[in-house]
């Protein structure tokens, strides 16, 4: 049976209930504990999937999986309550950018797992070990192609255009996205070079930052504005969504900007082994088990995020997507950017 026919129909099992020994949520009620041990998993993910993907690691090891889900922020004040008491082996969050955040709080510990370092790539993960990429998102220019020709957004630079003005939609500076962006053209331009880009880019906004970057790809479609920054899933998953997201979405392009230059702006969702983990061996074979091809399609499936690991099956509805190059900036830069990124952001007022 192929893959995701198997996760569908293991989904379609969840829903109806009539699955035995699902991953269950922490705190446990009581131990839970899988013939193997258990695993604890603190996951700023929302995704029903994903307890598919847990379900499947324990029938593969007979290790119990518990989990927490919420915003990485929460997550992190969390852990600083918990402190040495935390019960979390595993931290899973989007953004190499909020990995550096769990990891600058002392909540990550380095780990040396030859399978991990033979299936992802160096770039995708800390240079010592205190997290992995494991799926990869581009940073792309969303666009109306009835009031904008593709090389007018060909180029991040494009978006300070003046040409553009009146022109662009955009989500709040905060947003880790947005940050881990500006870190790289921080790291490539210098510092005065992305403050002057992110003025231009301010004077030429349609209105102020506000929403997701589905709603940015919402506002295009509305009129609101010609041009945003967003996610390439976000994209993706609105082709497939309600027809009011296929709707939106059949009125815009994707430009992955960058071609002839540096390539696109890639970012990971990763995972890290937590500082305290009680359960570390386990933690580290769960994580490792994300690195596997089913781990892989488990992973990405419902993101539509591409997989971090080479000869996996990208998942349905990225063959609408072009090749593309890629960035090459060290991800665990990003993160060493983010405090100057924001000071740029509020300079040039976008709040």
């Amino acid at each position: 049976m192929p893959l995701r026919f198997a996760i569908f129909i293991g989904a379609a099992c969840l829903i109806l209930s009539a699955c035995s020994q699902d991953a269950s949520t922490l705190p446990a009620s009581g131990p839970a504990i899988g013939s193997n041990g258990s695993v604890n998993i603190y996951s700023a993910r929302h995704y029903d999937s994903d307890k598919l993907m847990y379900r499947a690691f324990e029938e593969a090891t007979g290790i119990k999986v518990r989990y927490r889900e919420a915003g990485a922020a929460e997550l992190i004040e969390t852990m600083n309550a918990e402190a040495e008491n935390s019960p979390a082996d595993v931290i899973i969050s989007s953004d190499a950018g909020t990995l550096h955040r769990f990891q600058a709080a002392g909540h990550t510990q380095s780990i040396d797992s030859p399978a991990l370092n033979a299936a992802i790539p160096a770039r995708l993960r800390e240079e010592n070990g205190h997290w992995f990429g494991l799926a990869k998102r581009a940073r792309v220019i969303v666009y109306d192609p009835a009031r904008l020709s593709a090389d007018q957004v060909d180029e991040y630079a494009d978006l300070a255009d003046e040409g553009l003005k009146n022109e662009i939609c955009m989500r709040s500076s905060s947003n880790i996205y947005n940050l881990s962006l500006m870190g790289e053209l921080i790291g490539r331009m210098g510092s005065d070079a992305a403050e002057s880009w992110t003025k231009s880019v301010v004077s030429n906004f349609a209105r102020p930052p506000q929403g997701g970057d589905m709603t940015q790809i919402e506002s295009i479609a509305a009129g609101e504005c010609s041009a945003a920054l967003v996610n390439h899933y976000y994209w993706v998953r609105m082709t497939v969504g309600s027809k009011t997201q296929q709707a939106a979405a059949a009125k815009t392009k994707l430009s992955f900007p960058n071609q002839g230059t540096t390539g696109t702006h890639v970012n990971v969702t990763a995972a890290a082994v937590a500082a305290h983990a009680p359960d570390r061996d386990n933690a580290i074979k769960f994580i490792e088990f994300l690195a596997t091809p089913t781990g892989q399609d488990m992973l990405t499936e419902a993101t539509k995020e591409f997989p971090a690991i080479a000869a996996v099956t990208f998942p349905d509805g990225l063959e609408k997507l072009p090749d593309f190059k890629q960035s090459d900036f060290p991800l665990e830069t990003l993160g060493k950017n983010q405090n100057e990124a924001q000071a740029i952001f509020d300079r040039a007022g976008w709040n």
